[in-house]
């Protein structure tokens, strides 16, 4: 953990700074997937017939929506029921990557033991004593639930310049060398003019120059990474 966020990397190379959620945050996002469910359960109930029949049916769409509504959204919509999308969360495995069949179907039959005795008591506890403030389902499944950062905008030209028109790298590079190539534009503004043509010269074996003019031509290749 790094100032409360979660430091992992990738199988790809690529490091991932994750904040978990806390209980506050995730209740709000319960209520709010039960009251959509509870919507959804009502109008049923509106639009079936009354008979015998239509009760079986009723039991069926209950059970298959309360278990099937929650593990569809996070396999499909990238870990976000509708509550967490709200409230800015998703579901994560522990390392980072995104959830599968297996790992929201596991948190989320678990959600009995996690109610047990009453009103998610032990749930609740089990997160207060982690530091990844992890209910049961989330331990047994190997999953996270965190705030979803927004994804930063990239500045690749120089305060008051034109946009700069992308290249392409003149050979490949690995991701966590592409993440170094957009963050340093990220940070453009923070840094000397001084200190970006030094790290221009240090590119040179990439740009095939020096000074300024390698800066510009990294430039241009940051912003091809955007495509």
């Amino acid at each position: 953990m790094i100032d409360g966020r979660l430091s992992l990397t990738t199988p790809e190379g690529t490091r991932l700074l994750l904040t978990p959620a806390g209980p506050a945050a995730r209740a709000w996002a319960w209520a709010i997937d039960f009251l959509v469910w509870l919507v959804f359960i009502v109008g049923v109930t509106m639009l079936l017939p009354r008979f015998k029949l239509a009760q079986g049916l009723f039991l069926i769409v209950l059970f298959a929506s309360y278990w099937g509504y929650p593990i569809l959204c996070e396999v499909y919509c990238r870990g976000q029921t509708l509550g967490k999308r709200i409230m800015g969360l998703e579901v994560r495995r522990a390392n980072g990557l995104p959830v599968g069949w297996r790992d929201s179907t596991l948190r989320n039959l678990m959600l009995v033991a996690d109610f047990m005795p009453m009103l998610y008591a032990t749930g609740l506890l089990a997160m207060l004593f982690d530091r990844q403030f992890r209910r049961l389902g989330d331990i047994v499944a190997g999953t996270l639930v965190v705030y979803r950062d927004k994804p930063p905008v990239r500045h690749t030209t120089a305060a008051g310049d034109e946009p700069v028109a992308p290249q392409p790298l003149p050979f490949p590079l690995p991701p966590h060398q592409q993440r170094a190539l957009a963050d340093l534009f990220e940070r453009e503004s923070t840094l000397p003019r001084a200190r970006m043509e030094e790290l221009g010269d240090i590119a040179e074996p990439l740009t095939g120059a020096t000074g300024a003019e390698s800066l510009e031509r990294l430039r241009a290749f940051a912003a091809g990474l955007r495509l």
